[in-house]
């Protein structure tokens, strides 16, 4: 009667049932842990095996692996820096090998990184791409190289490249605890010729810096920290030449965005305050930079004077709807680190401006014109114009706007109690879900890579691809998943 009782009884059922239960999804969780790094795992080796060049990575490849591609067709023993090349696909092993602990996602990034170190440039930044054959290695002056003369040190902050080589190094610095001399010595050395060779005297930065034998390592360019930005006189309505605008000081895609996150990351990192003062001038310089009324926000390029100049010879001298929400951003993520009102302030009436500026249709132009506020445009003969009918396609002219997204972010940090935000502008990626992983699983080939048929975009090849953009997504999402 008591075990028919114990057998029937109700509640001993459910702790039996929930055990049971408990044990199954466990089984599952485990089941799909092992999926996940058993997808790592291939992918990583068919990346380390079949598609790097002296451990380093291009942009695409052809499934077969026959053609490949950086910005343009490449035929040599060449790797790409600017994401999503070498440091993008490095810093996802990183993130494996901190979630697993696993030796080959270590190896995997050190290789990356030994790619890096063959390509640093004597500044202590990186180009756009790293060469290896001899005969186009020489034109370059890369670090571990013996001197010449008439080679290029060429450090470049355009599109993230130098940016995105330190970030990787001191997260894989961090996850070897700085015990691993070489990198640790590569990645100072990276940060330091930034602050010593790169930053202006504003606090600002160019697109390029180098470290010339002719030049000593005080020697800055000419823009003062105490001039704020001003219109020009007048300004050509035609293209005077580059006159070597990367010297001067720029916002051009993201750049302030991509440093600021450098600086605070090294900071936390190596909890060193000359990172921090380094990110906090760069932070002033954005409020040198912010243009007067009638139009307080700002440009791509600038000269020693801090008055908007062209760039190439379709970016004129004028306001720029996509840099300015980038800063705004920025200095949003600074208040929001230091608690300083000065970087706040700034905001209103950026924002203020660029949605009195919104075109028609919700978007912002990319140029506005200096005090009319006219948008302006390209011929695709690369003549001025106010009219889009018949633009470039390479470019953006027109550009969606954040201004609403921004301001309810802005009346957030307007409104509340201040708290140090430890990484301001850097949100950490949610975990995806089971379905998620299982799809990014399922889509590995047998090969160990995931597929496109995006295509070859300089080859003009329409056909299946191996994009790293896709495989460092993915990565990351099973690093993400892994860490859990």
């Amino acid at each position: 009667m008591h075990s028919y009782y114990r057998f029937y009884n109700p509640i001993f059922t459910s702790v039996c049932f929930i055990g049971v239960l408990s044990i199954t999804i466990s089984s599952v969780i485990a089941d799909e842990r092992d999926d996940a790094l058993r997808a790592a795992k291939q992918a990583t080796r068919f990346l380390t095996d079949s598609v790097s060049t002296e451990g380093g990575y291009l942009w695409r490849y052809s499934s077969d692996l026959s053609l490949r591609e950086g910005e343009g067709v490449i035929t040599t023993e060449t790797v790409w820096t600017q994401p999503p090349g070498t440091p993008s696909v490095g810093e996802a092993f990183v993130r494996l090998y901190k979630a697993t602990g696993d030796q080959q996602f270590l190896d995997a990034a050190l290789a990356a990184a030994e790619s890096l170190r063959r390509g640093q440039m004597r500044s202590g930044g990186w180009q756009a791409h790293i060469e290896f054959e001899p005969s186009l290695r020489s034109k370059w002056a890369y670090r571990i190289d013996p001197a010449r003369s008439k080679a290029k040190d060429q450090s470049s902050l355009d599109d993230d490249k130098t940016q995105s080589a330190i970030r990787f190094l001191i997260h894989l610095d961090q996850a070897l605890e700085f015990k691993h001399e070489a990198i640790h010595e590569m990645t100072t050395y990276a940060l330091h010729g930034l602050i010593e060779q790169g930053q202006l005297a504003n606090g600002g930065f160019p697109q390029v810096y180098s470290l010339s034998s002719d030049k000593p390592a005080t020697d800055k360019p000419a823009t003062t920290a105490t001039s704020s930005a001003r219109y020009p006189s007048t300004w050509p309505r035609e293209y005077p030449g580059h006159r070597e605008y990367w010297n001067q000081y720029t916002l051009n895609d993201n750049l302030a965005t991509d440093l600021m996150k450098v600086f605070f990351l090294a900071h936390d990192v190596y909890q060193d305050d000359q990172y921090q003062a380094a990110a906090l001038r760069l932070a002033d310089s954005l409020l040198l930079t912010q243009m007067p009324a009638p139009q307080p926000a700002w440009a791509q390029q600038y000269n020693q004077d801090l008055e908007p100049i062209w760039a190439r010879k379709f970016e004129p001298p004028a306001i720029s709807g996509g840099e300015s929400q980038s800063v705004i951003e920025t200095l949003m993520a600074v208040y929001q680190r230091t608690g300083e009102k000065k970087y706040l302030n700034a905001v209103e009436p950026a924002l203020d401006y660029l949605q009195k500026s919104e075109l028609p249709d919700g978007r912002l132009a990319r140029f506005y014109e200096l005090k009319t506020n006219r948008p302006l445009y390209f011929t695709r003969e690369y003549e001025l114009t106010y009219s889009d009918a018949d633009c470039p396609t390479h470019y953006g002219f027109q550009i969606g706007s954040r201004v609403d997204s921004l301001r309810n972010r802005y009346e957030r940090l307007r409104t509340d109690t201040w708290k140090a935000n430890k990484r301001p502008g850097v949100s950490r990626s949610a975990a995806p879900t089971s379905k998620q992983v299982a799809k990014i699983v399922s889509e590995l080939d047998h090969r160990g890579v995931w597929v496109t048929n995006s295509g070859l975009r300089y080859h003009n090849y329409q056909g299946a691809v191996i994009e790293m953009q896709v495989a460092v997504s993915n990565l990351n999402s099973l690093a993400a998943f892994l860490a859990e």
